[in-house]
């Protein structure tokens, strides 16, 4: 029975975390890494074919960016598995929801019919030009064959199960993979995900997806899903302009860490040499150029970098009666109110080029 169950609550978790990416979001984020994709391979490892978006984009502009080869795999048990165009239609499986792997060379109108759609790499599958067979394990992407099939590629493009994100990253930077994928904003916290971010090693892409197809075909909407990537883009190297001169009376300083806090990312002031602690979404503008990332001023992460270790325990005890949200390495200020606040978790940055004789 606890075998069972397992199972069950396995299966209850995939169908929760199962998160279908439309056709116009992945358009629209890969237009600005075209010049990545010319003779390189490209794994969706997330990904069954004829179901997944991404194989679809990447199949029908399979020509178009100049693909060397495309490989996708699904895993055992996917829930839309077969609803699109079952594989039945294609090869003789040896029973259905067997995961399976993809491997396309070659993309053309092979129905002759004037036009390239799914029904000419079905037959393209079918006439052996490209490959299409059974995986021998379950498909999981850290599965033996699955991880020698992403070292084969030069990409990785796909969106993770959620829940899995710290150990599909940590996947891909072992293997020194390049990769385009989607994550949760909030990811960008995880003590396993921040310093990849802040040592240049992972940055955020150009755009936010609000919305995702769920198995029973419903759409889902979100507010914090964004792109992650290794590739180098043109908004990485562009400075941000910073229009805000630094005043006292503006920018509190942290009692409990040598930094101000900047309220809003544009507030960012132009002159200010030292410490600032900027909410997250400074993450999508950051150029390394411009700014360095010192941490991240939140829990054992802020304790790392210095929050709260000037303050006693009797210190923090009457910070914790005051705002009750407070925690060891979280920044917190006194406001012109003469009350306490703690902010959402600050990254606390340093700008390299403080223009202080601007005015001047």
């Amino acid at each position: 029975m606890a075998s069972k169950n397992t199972a069950l609550n396995a299966a209850a978790k995939a169908k929760q975390d199962e998160f279908y990416t439309q056709l116009s979001d992945i358009e629209k984020e890969m237009r600005y890494y075209r010049k990545h994709f010319k003779s390189k391979t490209v794994f969706c490892n997330c990904d069954d074919p004829f179901e997944s978006n991404f194989f679809k984009f990447f199949v029908l502009n399979f020509n178009k960016l100049g693909l060397k080869k495309l490989i996708c795999t699904c895993y055992a048990g996917s829930p839309i598995a077969n609803q699109q165009l079952s594989l039945f239609d294609v090869i003789e499986l040896g029973e259905e929801n067997k995961p399976y792997k993809a491997i396309i060379t070659t993309v053309y109108d092979k129905t002759g019919d004037g036009m390239l759609d799914m029904e000419d790499i079905k037959e393209l599958f079918r006439s052996g030009e490209n490959e299409l067979t059974e995986l021998e394990g379950d498909g999981d992407f850290s599965s033996p064959e699955c991880l020698a099939l992403m070292d084969e590629a030069d990409i990785v493009v796909t969106n993770p199960p959620f829940s899995l994100f710290r150990k599909y990253m940590a996947t891909l930077i072992s293997r020194k993979k390049s990769f385009i994928i989607i994550g949760n904003q909030n990811a960008a916290h995880y003590k396993e995900i921040f310093p990849l971010l802040r040592e240049g090693k992972v940055w955020l892409g150009y755009n936010h997806v609000k919305e995702f197809i769920i198995p029973d075909g419903t759409i889902k909407k979100f507010g914090n899903v964004l792109w992650y990537t290794n590739l180098d883009i043109k908004k990485r190297h562009e400075e941000m302009i910073l229009v805000k001169k630094y005043c006292s009376e503006d920018y509190p300083k942290y009692i409990n860490y040598d930094a101000i806090d900047v309220n809003k990312v544009a507030n960012i002031p132009y002159d200010y040499p030292g410490k600032m602690g900027v909410p997250d979404g400074f993450l999508e503008t950051y150029n390394p150029s411009q700014f360095e990332i010192i941490g991240l001023a939140e829990s054992s992460l802020g304790q790392e970098i210095g929050f709260s270790s000037n303050l006693t325990e009797e210190e923090c005890a009457a910070l914790f009666k005051e705002n009750k949200s407070f925690r060891r390495g979280n920044p917190i200020y006194r406001g012109i109110d003469g009350k306490l606040h703690k902010p959402f978790a600050r990254i606390i940055i340093r700008n390299k080029h403080p223009e202080i004789n601007k005015e001047k």
